[in-house]
């Protein structure tokens, strides 16, 4: 079966992407789809989510300078079938030394090439930082689909405009012409304000196609369960945020023909 990469991406920090990304995965992962999570955020919150140790020179930093390969850099998780690629502060630095480079924005497709090539993962998910920079760029580059988290909260709206530009901006260029948007993936629902409900509403009048049916709840459990190093499954399997997980990850399977 061929590897489906996704990119999670949004511009606004704060909004689920990291979140999103490890228990998307973990659910995936525990529905036997072998799965890598990329941790392209300097700041490494998926690498300590998935209960791993921030260590120098573990990340994609040193493949991206063609220093050593991906592959030799992705370590297992102890959720069966999801592995990780690390990061840590080092890639701060990429920011800045990949706009120096030919081919600046196709740097990480190429870095993913072997990791693609070993057939070992069904789905790769980019977890990207808070901004459309060097390192979510090349994500965008990168990726087949693009998934976007989007709170149920004021202004949302707004950056998704900018983002989808430039999922447009990319395919004409033809740096990434196959890139699409998979999906939005409303996060943050306070079922008890209407505001979040509006916000669900506008976005279903305008990208209705597009939005799963699964809406992630604003919870206390979900921003605990980082800090200990744990997905939602481990930490509160029994939960809203768990369910929701769960439900989400059946819709991409079922979506995007994940399964083995």
């Amino acid at each position: 079966m061929a590897t489906t990469i996704f990119t999670i991406a949004n511009q606004k920090g704060g909004v689920g992407k990291t979140t999103t990304a490890i228990n998307l995965a973990a659910a995936m992962a525990a529905k036997k789809i072998s799965t890598l999570v990329v941790d392209l955020d300097p700041q490494a919150n998926a690498t300590s989510g998935l209960g791993v140790e921030k260590t120098e020179g573990a990340s994609i930093y040193g493949p991206l300078m063609g220093e050593g390969t991906a592959e030799e850099r992705v370590v297992a998780t102890t959720t069966p079938n999801l592995y990780l690629l690390p990061s840590e502060v080092d890639l701060a630095a990429v920011e800045i030394e990949l706009s120096q480079r030919e081919d600046y924005l196709i740097q990480l497709r190429q870095c993913l090439a072997g990791v693609v090539a070993s057939g070992h993962y069904r789905a790769i998910i980019l977890d990207c930082p808070p901004a459309l920079g060097m390192l979510s760029m090349n994500s965008l580059a990168a990726a087949d689909y693009l998934l976007i988290t989007l709170q149920c909260e004021y202004l949302a709206m707004e950056g998704l405009g900018q983002i989808l530009r430039v999922v447009e901006q990319l395919k004409e260029a033809e740096v990434n012409p196959g890139l699409e948007l998979g999906g939005i993936i409303m996060t943050m629902f306070d079922i008890r304000t209407n505001l979040s409900h509006q916000v669900v509403e506008e976005v279903k009048t305008h990208l209705k196609d597009k939005m799963f049916k699964t809406v992630i709840p604003r919870s206390i459990r979900l921003g605990e369960a980082p800090s200990y190093g744990q997905t939602i499954f481990g930490y509160d399997p029994g939960s809203a945020g768990a369910l929701a997980y769960q439900n989400l990850s059946r819709e991409i399977i079922t979506r995007f023909g994940l399964r083995n």
